[in-house]
């Protein structure tokens, strides 16, 4: 029973995590290596959707507007020079630098200034919104599309705005923009931001025109191409909102473009909803439309064709009519930034992170998060991190306090559980008797050796809690670790300097004194990526697996001899942060087990096991 029972408990355990290989890492590079095959190098002439002011057919129902990408007479140009070819209002917050163009009055230019490419704190800024006429153009526009059969000449892309009055866009100043239309219609639009990452946008329309007109308020945010993605199937990145009682929707950037087709020809979906949001996000980064809780949408997820393929999240609220001589508005806000969790906010029992979930009222926006489907244990497993790195500044050393506290927390059920392995190993010299008094009697062995639990009141599968309460931990950390922007360029000491990668080390070069990088060497190149941390993480569990008594049968003793250097390759390239746990639960539980068993009166063959390692051969088998 004992060897049958640690033999499958091994191989479910290679199992998961053969799994977990497949899905976090082979997959994602099949997943990467297809999307860039599919990219473009250039843009081309593409099919022209309809654009803001385009009167909808007669008897139809107006939609967002869904601006044309550039033709063939409009080259892709670096993006300094798209922005420097139209004017502009400056933003200039502590966390966003950029711009907002005046021609079509787009947020088009948006730079995360806390956030750069790599851990050097001298490479560049993370850039979120680029113009049209650029390698990845995204950006947000708003404005007003008239009612069928209307005439009015309304702001489009083309329309440059004037600013009344001077001055950037900064948290203590918003800047209002101005178009006449010279018809009878005067277009004001206000934007304010705050400190971090929220643009509120108030659009107003004045009719001193000599008829009334009515006008469909609409939001939206285009990304032009395909984006490059992780590819990883514990990560969404493509379009996403909580759009009222529809609830969470997360569609990739392929299941829109194969979407069914709507109206006008392009491909998504379509929702009419109250209490939504909704835009693009990606791994670490988002933009999501945020209207007013109240407000009626006919939201969209888009995919239109052309030789880049434009995705947009938009929406369209009920209309207005705007007598002679009045005044109509209409109210949005745009979140375009990092998925903090301090800053989106956390929808979760005495989480204390509010942000703009809580603040503006907003339907479940913590989702913009991808806690994934295990949030209950997620959520707290980020917040008790969290809580420790305010205290101590330092991410890696909150992965330690967090794993002692489940260790302390757990600590019961893993007392009765190491207590029963300590009554089993009390009980080898009985059971080995059994297999000298019945050799080929194994059912006969069985029995016996039930007996034997049943007297000495020994559960024979208590060994598999302590692994069992780990695996749960491991994926929520690793999720944390994963999807988290807190984690990511999150030092440790030494060599670590983001938790969230891989150990930058590697034996195979002899940590860097040889001049060559064997994790590029093909084929096998991927599975050479073994640090410092992966080898001590290893060290560890074959420390914790020469505690236990060498099994009897050779199938089991190979695999359970095996399985710490499987463990060590196939974690390499795991983040640090979640090899540093794993090497450190493994630590903690060599000693708890060690006290245990000394408690019981069971002697701990820790140092027998490890001399009988190294010894010769022969002098291994005469003792």
């Amino acid at each position: 029973m004992t060897d049958n029972r640690n033999t499958i408990l091994a191989v479910i355990l290679s199992g998961l995590v053969l799994i977990a290989w497949q899905y976090f890492y082979n997959m994602p590079q099949m997943e990467r290596q297809r999307a860039q095959q599919q990219t473009q190098a250039e843009l081309n002439k593409s099919q022209p959707p309809a654009t803001p002011g385009t009167a909808p057919q007669p008897g139809s129902t107006p939609s967002a507007s869904t601006p044309s990408q550039p033709s063939a007479g409009q080259p892709v140009v670096s993006r300094d020079a798209a922005i420097a070819a139209n004017p502009r209002i400056k933003i200039e917050t502590p966390r966003v630098s950029g711009s907002i163009s005046l021609k079509g009055a787009r947020i088009d230019d948006l730079s995360l200034e806390k956030f750069r490419d790599t851990v050097d704190p001298k490479s560049p800024a993370i850039v979120l919104f680029s113009p049209s006429n650029t390698a990845h153009p995204y950006y947000a526009e708003f404005g007003w599309v008239a009612a069928s059969g209307s005439t009015a000449r309304l702001p489009d892309r083309e329309t440059v705005w004037q600013q009344e009055g001077s001055g950037s866009l900064t948290p203590s100043n918003p800047v209002t923009l101005k178009y006449d239309n010279g018809e009878g219609l005067i277009f004001r639009r206000t934007i304010a931001m705050d400190d971090r990452y929220l643009f509120t946008i108030k659009d107003d329309v004045t009719n001193v025109g000599s008829a009334p007109v009515t006008l469909y308020p609409f939001a939206l945010i285009s990304r032009h191409g395909t984006p490059e993605v992780s590819g990883y199937y514990i990560l969404h990145e493509g379009l996403i909102g909580y759009l009222g009682e529809k609830g969470l929707q997360e569609h990739g950037y392929k299941a829109v473009a194969e979407a069914p087709v709507l109206g006008n020809g392009g491909r998504g979906f379509e929702f009419n909803v109250t209490n939504g949001w909704l835009g693009i996000t990606d791994k670490y980064w988002a933009a999501a439309l945020l209207p007013d809780t109240s407000a009626r949408l006919k939201a969209r997820f888009l995919a239109e064709p052309g030789a880049k393929v434009r995705y947009q999240a938009d929406y369209l609220q009920d209309p207005q009519t705007i007598a002679i001589g009045g005044t109509g508005s209409a109210n949005a806000r745009l979140f375009a930034g990092a998925k903090e969790a301090g800053v989106v906010g956390i929808n979760f029992p005495f989480a204390g992170h509010g942000g703009y979930n809580k603040q503006l009222g907003l339907n479940h926006f913590d989702l913009l998060i991808d806690w994934g489907w295990f949030y209950f244990i997620t959520k707290p497993m980020f917040l008790a991190l969290d809580y420790f790195f305010h205290v101590f500044g330092n991410f890696g050393v909150s992965i330690l306090l967090v794993t002692l506290l489940i260790k302390l927390l757990f600590f019961p059920l893993a007392n009765k559980s190491y207590e029963s392995m300590a009554k089993m190993k009390s009980v080898q010299p009985q059971l080995q008797a059994l297999k000298d008094k019945y050799p080929d009697d194994r059912q006969k062995q069985q029995q016996e050796m039930m007996e034997i639990y049943r007297k000495e009141k020994i559960n024979p599968i208590a060994g598999c809690l302590p692994i069992a309460l780990q695996i749960p931990v491991f994926f929520s950390l690793y999720k944390v670790l994963f999807v988290t922007i807190e984690m990511r360029h999150a030092p440790f000491y030494g060599w670590i300097k983001d938790l969230s990668a891989a150990d930058p080390t590697n034996l195979f070069n002899l940590f860097g004194l040889l001049p060559f990088d064997p994790t590029h060497i093909p084929v096998i190149g991927y599975y050479l990526a073994l640090g410092v941390w992966p080898i001590i993480m290893g060290i560890t569990m074959w420390i914790q697996m020469k505690l236990n008594p060498t099994p009897p049968d050779p199938t089991q003793k190979m695999i359970f001899d095996w399985m710490p250097l499987i463990f060590t390759f196939m974690l390499a390239g795991f983040p640090a942060g979640l090899v540093i746990y794993w090497a450190w639960n493994n630590l903690l539980s060599v000693i708890q087990q060690s006290y245990i068993m000394r408690k019981n009166g069971v002697k701990v063959e820790l140092l027998d096991n490890l001399k009988a390692t190294f010894a010769p051969k022969k002098a291994a088998e005469k003792t």
